[in-house]
């Protein structure tokens, strides 16, 4: 049961590709961007598509696999858990984010 505890799955598209750094001590970090969608009919009878968008980050060598293998447009499968974290801008404001740390994806389809 602990690992369901902090345990997030997602599917949908990649709205970029993915930025893949390597550090000094050669470990990568590969951030990407995705995009998942549900759709609903209001009390009209018109359909709803509400997007959500969701950053995610991947470790390690699967980073590297990430920037190989993942194109803008994408449609992926994401297991990983939810992180949120604080920085101060250039500015001196204080901002805060939630990711998605990758454990594992699945590319269930391409763009084209």
């Amino acid at each position: 049961m602990n690992s369901l505890k902090n345990s997030v799955r997602l599917v949908g598209n990649l709205g970029m590709d993915p930025e893949v750094k390597t550090f000094d001590t050669n470990k990568k970090l590969a951030k990407l961007s995705l995009a998942t969608s549900d759709s609903y009919k209001n009390d009209k009878g018109e359909k709803i598509t509400d997007t959500q968008w969701h950053n995610l980050v991947i470790w390690g060598a699967q980073a590297q696999i990430a920037g190989d293998l993942l194109k803008k447009g994408d449609e992926i499968v994401v297991e990983g858990r939810l992180s949120s974290r604080s920085y101060v801008d250039k500015d001196g404001n204080k901002k805060y984010i939630s990711e998605i740390i990758v454990n594992e994806f699945l590319k269930v389809s391409s763009r084209n």
